[in-house]
C-alpha cells in the first residue's frame, strides 16, 4: 500500500479478486432466477456505482438500469430512516422486476423505507442485492436477496463505499483506521 488513501486503512478485508469471483457468483445466480422476467436493476447512488457496473455486467440477460439518490437524515454515520428523494427513477415500474443494488446494507432503514415507496408503483417484484451485508446494525426488518459478503460491524470503505465522499475509488474493502473518522 503506498497511495494517500492507503495510508488511512486499517487492512484489506476483501480483496479485488475476491470481490471478482464473487459478483461473477451472484450474477449468475441472479441470472438464472431473473430468466425469462423484464429485469430492471436499480443503483442506490452513490456507493451503488462501482458494485453495480461490476453486477451488470456478470448478468447474462436483458436488463435495463436506472439510478435513485437519496438522502437519510441523520446524525454523522447513522441513518434515521428519514429520506428525501434526491434524484427519482426515470421510468414507470409497472411490468418490471426489481433489483435494488445497495453498497452495503446496515441498519436497513433507509432500504426499507425504499422498498415500500417503489412497491406503491406496482412493479412486478422488488428484491434487494447488496455487496455488504452488516446484520449487527441492522434496526429495520429487512434482509438482502442476494449478498456478496456479511461483514462485521467496522467502518468500512472502498469499491463504491466512502467517508465524507473519499476512498470510493479503491478497488477492494478496506477498514478504516478510527483516527479518520474520530478525529
Amino acid at each position: 500500500m503506498n497511495s494517500t488513501m492507503e495510508k488511512d486503512i486499517k487492512r484489506v478485508l476483501l480483496s479485488q479478486e475476491e470481490i471478482r469471483e464473487k459478483v461473477a457468483e451472484v450474477g449468475a445466480k441472479i441470472s438464472a432466477d431473473y430468466a425469462g422476467k423484464n429485469l430492471l436493476l436499480v443503483g442506490i447512488l452513490k456507493g451503488s456505482v462501482v458494485f453495480m457496473s461490476d453486477l451488470m455486467r456478470a448478468i447474462t440477460l436483458p436488463a435495463s438500469i436506472d439510478f435513485m439518490s437519496v438522502s437519510s437524515y441523520g446524525s454523522g454515520v447513522k441513518s434515521s430512516g428519514v429520506v428525501r428523494i434526491v434524484k427519482d427513477l426515470e421510468q414507470a415500474l409497472e411490468g418490471y422486476d426489481l433489483l435494488l443494488v445497495e453498497d452495503i446494507l446496515d441498519s436497513g432503514l433507509t432500504l426499507s423505507y425504499l422498498r415500500g415507496l417503489l412497491q406503491n408503483r406496482h412493479p412486478n417484484s422488488i428484491r434487494i442485492v447488496t455487496l455488504l451485508n452488516k446484520s449487527a446494525r441492522r434496526t429495520a426488518d429487512i434482509q438482502p436477496d442476494y449478498c456478496c459478503f456479511e461483514v462485521p460491524d467496522e467502518f468500512v470503505v472502498g469499491y463504491g463505499l466512502d467517508y465524507a465522499e473519499k476512498y470510493r475509488n479503491l478497488p477492494y474493502v478496506g477498514i478504516l483506521k478510527e483516527e479518520v473518522y474520530q478525529g
